[in-house]
């Protein structure tokens, strides 16, 4: 990355930040296309040891709370991978941030209603198998109970070893 600082704040590298700075790009192109300053935070992970370069046009927060959202980022990713894998929300039905919110906070209390009536019926099953249940049964008159319950009422398989033989070759 072809960059120049124009500007370095004082950086507290007790706290791992090694340095904070303003840079902007030098190249015809990069600096056309993106004429704006940019801040360059490095940070010393104390537990790898590693040295970490966050760029960013947040110059509002902390240098150390720039680092410290860079590095849960990959929590941020396993939350959002959690929500489409559990929550199954296909499509956004509105497109404001009210809407976004208003769906994804009914369908995260839905998923805790289900695991709270796993838990109080003791249920073996997944709760994705008590979703899948609970979806195709919404319209039919059983008691949610019921529905999630096994189902112990069919009959045993005959034991093999009573079968007549049909063809003896």
């Amino acid at each position: 990355m072809d960059a120049r600082r124009v500007y370095s704040a004082a950086a507290d590298r007790a706290s791992g930040v090694i340095c904070d700075q303003r840079i902007v790009f030098n190249g015809f192109y990069a600096a056309k296309n993106y004429p704006e300053h940019l801040r360059r935070v490095r940070f010393k992970d104390p537990e790898s040891g590693k040295t970490l370069v966050f760029l960013t046009n947040n110059t509002s927060l902390p240098a150390l709370t720039i680092a410290a959202l860079y590095k849960s980022r990959w929590q941020v990713e396993l939350f959002f991978k959690w929500i489409k894998q559990h929550l199954r929300i296909k499509r956004f039905l509105g497109t404001s941030e009210n809407a976004v919110k208003t769906q994804v906070w009914c369908a995260i209390a839905t998923y805790v209603l289900i695991a709270i009536v796993k838990k109080e019926l003791h249920l073996d099953a997944s709760l994705y198998t008590c979703l899948q249940i609970l979806s195709v049964s919404v319209f039919e008159k059983t008691e949610v109970s019921c529905a999630l319950q096994p189902d112990r009422s069919l009959p045993e398989p005959p034991d093999p070893a009573n079968q007549l033989v049909l063809f003896d070759f």
